[in-house]
């Protein structure tokens, strides 16, 4: 057995996408568990750039087999879209596999996540607006339309007419809005699932079935542990489990099939939309890292939020998902400044908090408490191993995996697949 996991373990845009990409070049099966479309990712290869949203970062692989898994909540949609613009680069899509026990985004769930966020007002959670969280809702009310139920004609008319009925009420008398022609509808997404449906399966047999066979399978994980649903900074989270056991949850494979876990930590941190930020700089130094790591959403194209390294929240991430290795990304943006910060943890009313606040309220009046130490002001890009990275550089990445407790895997130095440098074999 041969499996390995790749979890973030901030607010997500850790790099994840490269450190999948990095190593589903080992991988036989790479399987995406949770998530929808809001969850976008960049991998450059040889300097092209690829925006993925929906398809595994192991698509860029002819040979390995994709799994979009059952927690995934997928928009036919986008996911065509997505796989037209990776055929016109030239990348081939002949062995992917949909789940059919994943749910199916709807128009009228991207409705609903638009008509919600114009009603909040200031309490707004800052949603990327297509569905998802809308999508999840009717998953857990046990009214969802899943994969499998497109793919029966008879079956998904009936579930999209009592669909279509009990969500234009709603639009009509809640939100004051026009609904959903039903017949336009069906025709749509029936024409979807014609284009799909040699993608269909169940999923959950063939990632056993993989392991099984000890081919080397690799989880990928979108978003990151702090905007897990019951465990991130509730109520400014994603809709779905980003977290080890949502893996299992989202795949179908048992967690005692797992092994490598792998959490990606940025080198600072960044968050999207609203919610508690300890170590956020509203200073030249967010807007350093900001500009110089160009951070803006791959879906939503917002500005993200930036500050220094908060350990307290890698170091909760590596209890929630038992994390065996961090693999440090985005080091090299960090070249031209002459000292950096640490987060090391939070004071509340004078005393040092010892646990990751549950409380919203104390988590946004904590004082961060800051280690400095001197930055390396060289270019780390062409390193090729972790000897030819300066002493600073090293001590910095190695005061990371001292203070959350979790050893160092993985230190990325660039964007591009050759700018990898690894402390530990995964595959």
């Amino acid at each position: 057995m041969a499996t390995a996991m790749v979890i973030g373990t901030q607010w997500g845009d850790e790099g994840k996408g490269k450190i999948v990409d990095y190593l589903a070049q080992k991988a036989d099966v790479v399987i995406r568990s949770q998530g929808g479309n809001n969850a976008g990712h960049t991998v450059v290869v040889d300097d092209k750039s690829f925006a993925l949203r929906l398809l595994p970062s192991g698509i860029l692989f002819s040979d390995k087999t994709c799994i979009i898994g059952s927690g995934v909540v997928v928009n036919p949609k986008v996911l065509l879209e997505e796989i037209e613009g990776m055929t016109s680069k030239g990348v081939q899509i002949s062995k992917l596999e949909i789940s059919t026990r994943a749910h199916v985004i709807m128009p009228y769930h991207i409705r609903i996540d638009e008509e919600d966020e114009k009603l909040k007002g200031d309490a707004k959670i800052g949603t990327t607006k297509n569905g998802i969280g809308p999508c999840y809702a009717d998953k857990v009310n046990r009214v969802g339309i899943r994969i499998g139920d497109l793919m029966d004609r008879d079956v998904f008319a009936k579930k999209l007419r009592v669909n279509i009925d009990l969500k234009n009420r709603l639009f009509e008398k809640y939100y004051g809005c026009e609904g959903f022609d039903y017949d336009e509808v069906l025709k749509e997404y029936l024409g979807y699932a014609d284009q799909i449906r040699q993608y269909v399966k169940d999923t959950n047999y063939s990632a056993n079935l993989y392991v099984s066979e000890g081919k080397k399978v690799l989880f990928e994980g979108a978003q990151a542990a702090m905007l897990d649903l019951d465990h991130g900074t509730y109520p400014f989270v994603t809709s779905s489990n980003p977290t080890a056991g949502g893996a299992c949850t989202g795949s179908g494979v048992g967690p005692r099939r797992m092994e490598n876990i792998v959490g990606v930590a940025k080198a600072y941190t960044t968050r999207v939309g609203a919610g508690p930020f300890p170590a956020e700089q509203l200073n030249e130094v967010g807007e350093y890292l900001r500009n110089t790591g160009h951070e803006f959403g791959t879906v939503t194209g917002r500005p993200r939020r930036c500050g220094w390294l908060d350990t307290a929240v890698v170091k909760y991430a590596a209890m929630l998902n038992s994390l065996d290795y961090l693999a440090i990304t985005r080091l090299d943006i960090l070249d031209d400044l002459d000292t950096i910060k640490i987060c090391t943890g939070y004071k509340y009313q004078g005393q040092i908090l010892k646990e990751y606040p549950a409380s919203l309220d104390v988590l946004e009046n904590v004082e961060p408490i800051y280690e400095e130490m001197p930055g390396w002001k060289a270019d780390i890009s062409k390193c090729k191993s972790y000897d030819e990275l300066p002493e600073a550089a090293r001590h910095y990445v190695e005061r990371i995996s001292e203070l959350t407790g979790v050893p160092l895997g993985i230190v990325s130095v660039g964007p591009n697949r050759s700018q990898t440098i690894i402390l530990k074999k995964i595959f």
